[in-house]
């Protein structure tokens, strides 16, 4: 079974963590962790990717 790459995850659970915060109506709270989960799993893809090439 392949395992799923970090970034994806990182990505999912920033935006189950914006939901949850968006049901709570706090806007601003959900666009931050969208952004920082958008900029961790962007790192970590490149990084994946990075290690893909070797």
């Amino acid at each position: 079974m392949k395992t799923v790459p970090k970034y994806y995850t990182t990505l999912f659970n920033a935006v189950t963590d914006a939901l949850r915060e968006l049901e709570q109506h706090n806007y601003g709270r959900a666009s931050d962790l969208l952004v920082h989960g958008q900029l961790q799993a962007e790192g970590e893809c490149t990084a994946w990717m990075e290690e893909q090439k070797k």
